[in-house]
């Protein structure tokens, strides 16, 4: 019997045991969003990552089926909305094959804007889930991605602007912010399924994703989940570089403190040093990409999540 389940919701995704054949699970996740970037097909597979960020950081490495969620914009010439439209249809349904899943049906609808998501499903055993509820005193924090990617979204916007860009020229380049948007849309087209396989390779305790709610808002949940008494700390935040500069000048974001929004970030995962070690070492040969150790779960603490006071930001 797989423990941690509870009623039957996951942290990340939904999991719940099959009535009809005991031991194995339905796990799934569905997410949608508007466009952040230019390119339509950028966005069609940076929607494809992030809803399939939910399952790997359940440990669901294999993802059976994928239903796609769109919409076509009516606000937009019809013939531009056309291209638009599949244009995301194109890198959605091409990112989904690179994870190794397949698009076969889903909903559409008309909408004033574009939008583009969907629904990922999975028939699991209990070993092919790792639950967030096992981070254990003495686990490290790895993370896999950088920090960064709302601000460096919102920053290639305000060029547009030469008005609104006099209030941060000072701060950062525009060169900077223009390195950080490539490496944002880089990143968040960047599947997390092979950190997914490492986790179970290095015996990873308890995972999730960085989106939403930032690495603060996540951790904060992933901590409030644990079995045990525990509480984690961060002491290091990988930030995309010139991205800290400016969120101390547009301070509404909140980078600084943990708290801005991530599009397909990283994965959060608690597991030993040595296996921290060990993974970071493995994703950088397999992917060319850093992963970073950026906390500690320490006992006690009333399953708390706090940023240490003096933490680290590593530039990327």
């Amino acid at each position: 019997m797989l423990t941690g389940i509870g009623s039957g919701i996951g942290m990340d995704s939904s999991v719940v045991e099959s009535k009809k054949y005991p031991g194995l699970f339905q796990v799934s996740t569905t997410d949608f969003f508007y466009p952040l970037v230019e390119n339509p097909e950028w966005m069609g597979r940076i929607a494809a990552c992030n809803v399939l960020s939910d399952m790997y950081a359940m440990g669901v490495v294999d993802v059976d089926n994928v239903l796609m969620l769109l919409a076509s914009s009516t606000d937009m010439p019809p013939e531009c909305a056309s291209i638009v439209t599949q244009l995301m249809i194109k890198g959605f349904d091409e990112q989904c094959k690179e994870a190794g899943t397949q698009v076969s049906g889903g909903q559409s609808v008309r909408n004033p804007w574009p939008i583009i998501g969907g629904v990922a499903q999975s028939v699991c055993k209990s070993e092919d889930l790792i639950l967030p509820v096992n981070a254990q005193p003495g686990d490290v924090l790895v993370l896999t991605k950088p920090l960064g990617t709302q601000l460096a979204v919102n920053g290639k916007q305000w060029l547009w602007n030469a008005e609104k860009w006099t209030n941060y020229a000072p701060y950062v380049s525009e060169k900077l912010v223009r390195r950080a948007f490539a490496k944002a849309n880089k990143q968040m087209m960047r599947l997390n399924r092979t950190a997914a396989k490492l986790m179970h390779k290095h015996h990873a305790h308890a995972a999730t994703d960085v989106t939403g709610f930032g690495i603060m808002g996540h951790m904060d949940n992933l901590c409030s989940n644990q079995t045990l008494d525990v509480s984690m700390e961060l002491h290091s935040l990988p930030i995309l570089a010139g991205m800290a500069a400016l969120d101390r000048r547009c301070t509404s974001f909140r980078l600084l403190q943990g708290f801005s929004s991530e599009t397909s970030g990283g994965l959060l995962i608690a597991m030993t040093e040595e296996d921290a070690n060990n993974f970071c070492e493995e994703i950088m040969r397999e992917e060319g990409e850093p992963a970073w150790i950026v906390g500690k779960v320490t006992e006690g603490g009333g399953r708390k999540a706090t940023l240490k006071e003096g933490y680290e930001i590593i530039e990327v």
